[in-house]
């Protein structure tokens, strides 16, 4: 079966939307039933007490309303009936002045767990740095219906609570994001039920436990984001089902074991980060050569072992790849330099890596930070006055002794300030001798004495 690696939500869904963006196709606009109309007064006034919504808006909400109240028809217009109007989204929270959303204060809260289940068609819920006081129950919300759609709130650290097996009621649910809460519990089997979610980040809340075997179920799942809580154990197999996957991140957790050969069937991933876990003596996946469209690979922080696979010919969209602290040993593989030509981000800090520095390196053309410190290479920089000028104090190269610079680059070197003053300066002096004795001219030396001296600098150079 051939995957469609599409990064956008569906033409349907997209649609769906315009149909009912609030546009009246007939003479005269129903009005909001009195019950939503008064169901979002109550919530303006929970979230902000301060600003007198009433009388600023004292019409029909359908008609008036403040930014980030939305209706549509829920029944469409004929030549004998008007239809009928109601709240499909609500946004809160000032974002920016292109989404100047009704603006919460330190007191905002939620007076009535049943306040929401006074919008039978809400499709969107949204709540921006509005819960940063007082605390208010994710609970609060588990009365929403099947008719949801995106449930998102963002920077609201007084929210706490858990998902629970309610959340399967939102059978609808394409977007769930819950990012910079209080949130904790581990995540329920009822999440596996929401077949139509293409997105679902829960980031930077306290979340523990495992992720469940039947997200595999997720098949439309484009966004999986786990990143900075207490998530732990081993990944399952089945998230190698989740085939759509475009980005996949899991950083800053618990995870262990080994990395599920499974997810080698993850072809849309561009971005894949597990770093910062306990992943454990599993080396860098050779699979990962089978993700052709990757654009970020990180794994620092792991335990990995083992040396850098040379699997970059198929990789050439990578821009950023972190191997910081994972154990590696053996060379820096030259074919970095040869085929990422895209990379601006390459940390092989760390480690345990020998060998010179590839001069290929050099053509990484859009490279603006490459860390190398803490390893064991040794030898020349080889690297020339303009990239390193170019990379600036992003150049990492402190913490290899044996690791020197050419004398005559160190004053270009030294320009930048950054961690290339701490290198030592290379031993030239069997290199210079003969280089000289090489380059000698007859402006030097009279044409009588070339044949001699020639038979001189020949034996010299067959000594040394």
């Amino acid at each position: 079966m051939e995957i469609s690696c599409s990064s956008s939500y569906s033409l349907a869904f997209f649609i769906s939307l315009l149909i009912t963006t609030g546009i009246a196709i007939a003479n005269s606009q129903p009005v909001l039933n009195s019950l939503e109309q008064e169901s979002v007064y109550r919530v303006l006034e929970s979230l902000n007490s301060d600003i007198p919504w009433r009388s600023l808006f004292p019409d029909d909400l359908c008609s008036s309303a403040p930014h980030g109240v939305v209706c549509g028809y829920t029944t469409v217009p004929t030549a004998t009936d008007d239809g009928a109007v109601n709240i499909l989204e609500l946004s809160f929270g000032y974002v920016s002045d292109h989404n100047p959303n009704p603006p919460c204060n330190p007191n905002s809260t939620i007076h009535d767990p049943f306040m929401f289940s006074s919008f039978p068609y809400l499709r969107k819920l949204f709540f921006y740095n509005c819960f940063t006081t007082r605390p208010v129950s994710l609970q609060t919300f588990s009365t929403l219906g099947s008719s949801l759609e995106e449930l998102v709130f963002i920077e609201n650290p007084s929210l706490f609570g858990s998902l629970t097996e309610s959340i399967s009621n939102m059978t609808s649910l394409k977007r769930l994001v819950i990012t910079g809460t209080n949130v904790s519990g581990e995540i329920p089997d009822g999440f596996g039920g929401l077949l139509n979610l293409e997105e679902a980040t829960l980031s930077r809340n306290r979340f523990t436990g495992i992720v469940p075997e039947n997200v595999s179920n997720l098949k439309n799942l484009k966004i999986l984001d786990l990143s900075q809580n207490g998530f732990d154990g081993k990944l399952p197999a089945s998230i190698g089902e989740l085939q759509n996957l475009i980005k996949l991140d899991l950083s800053l957790n618990l995870f262990s074991g080994e990395f599920p050969a499974s997810m080698k069937d993850l072809k849309c991933l561009e971005l894949l980060d597990l770093s910062y876990n306990r992943f454990t003596n599993s080396g860098i996946p050779i699979f990962l050569s089978e993700m052709s469209k990757l654009k970020g690979l990180y794994l620092s922080g792991n335990e990995l072992g083992g040396v850098i696979p040379d699997i970059w010919e198929n990789m050439r969209g990578i821009n950023g790849i972190g191997f910081s602290g994972v154990g590696l040993f053996g060379n820096i593989p030259s074919s970095i330099g040869v085929f990422l030509g895209n990379l601006t981000y390459l940390g092989l800090d760390d480690n345990h890596l020998s060998g010179g520095v590839p001069l290929e390196l050099e053509r990484l053309a859009m490279v603006n930070e490459l860390n190398l410190k803490n390893n064991n290479l040794s030898g020349r920089l080889p690297f020339s006055a303009n990239f390193v000028s170019r990379v600036g104090r992003k150049l990492r190269v402190e913490g290899n002794p044996e690791l020197c610079v050419d004398v005559g680059a160190i004053k270009s070197f030294s320009k930048v300030h950054g961690s290339l003053d701490e290198l030592k300066v290379c031993n030239n002096r069997v290199a210079n001798s003969r280089f000289t004795l090489l380059h000698v001219t007859s402006s030097s030396i009279s044409v009588s004495r070339q044949i001699p001296y020639l038979v001189t600098v020949f034996l010299l150079v067959v000594i040394m």
